[in-house]
């Protein structure tokens, strides 16, 4: 059970507006090392709609490091060797490929999968698979929206979806759930 989580928050809709990230680093099903960092993003601008939802301003980002600089020095070395979990993955793989874009970055090449997935597959009667609905279902208290938090309680999911179908490798529980790992790439 050795992953990363990772979560993006955006500042509009434009995938490259990355302004927040959080990551959190699992071996053997325990959160052992956790990154959080803003991010200022390539257009300073946050819309104040999304400002709702996460709480950041284009004052909370401004002097914040580029993606560019986070992903070369914390970023890809915290990723590194690991399969790499997200809820909603389609998002966050879409907003990581869009930066590493803007940023003209090589992508590099990993495996990912989608806890929003492995939860409807493993809860298939909850009313909703929404992280916050998860995290509240399962008693997990948490800042909703905020990066690291959320990449934690997607870590937390990804636990105990392990324990429900008895898994103790992520291949078996992949296997048990019936979803797979993603290869990430152009």
């Amino acid at each position: 059970m050795d992953f990363v989580t990772i979560d993006f928050e955006t500042g509009q809709y434009a995938r490259e507006s990355a302004c927040a990230v959080g990551l959190a680093k699992y071996r053997q099903g325990k959160l052992v090392d956790s990154f959080y960092s803003l991010v200022r993003p390539p257009v300073l601008y946050i819309r104040p709609d999304f400002t709702e939802i996460h709480g950041l301003t284009v004052e909370d980002v401004q002097y914040a490091p580029g993606f560019d600089a986070l992903w070369e020095a914390r970023i890809q070395p915290f990723m590194a060797g690991f399969p790499v979990a997200a809820h909603n993955a389609p998002f966050d793989m879409g907003v990581l490929r869009a930066v590493l874009r803007w940023y003209e970055l090589s992508l590099p090449r990993f495996s990912y999968f989608c806890t929003l997935a492995l939860s409807r597959h493993t809860w298939p009667e909850l009313a909703s698979h929404k992280l916050s609905f998860l995290g509240s279902t399962f008693g997990i208290t948490y800042a909703a929206h905020n990066a690291l938090a959320d990449a934690q309680v997607c870590g937390d999911i990804v636990c105990r979806a392990a324990k429900h179908w008895g898994s103790g490798k992520l291949q078996e529980l992949l296997q048990a759930a019936r979803i797979g790992l993603s290869v990430f790439s152009c």
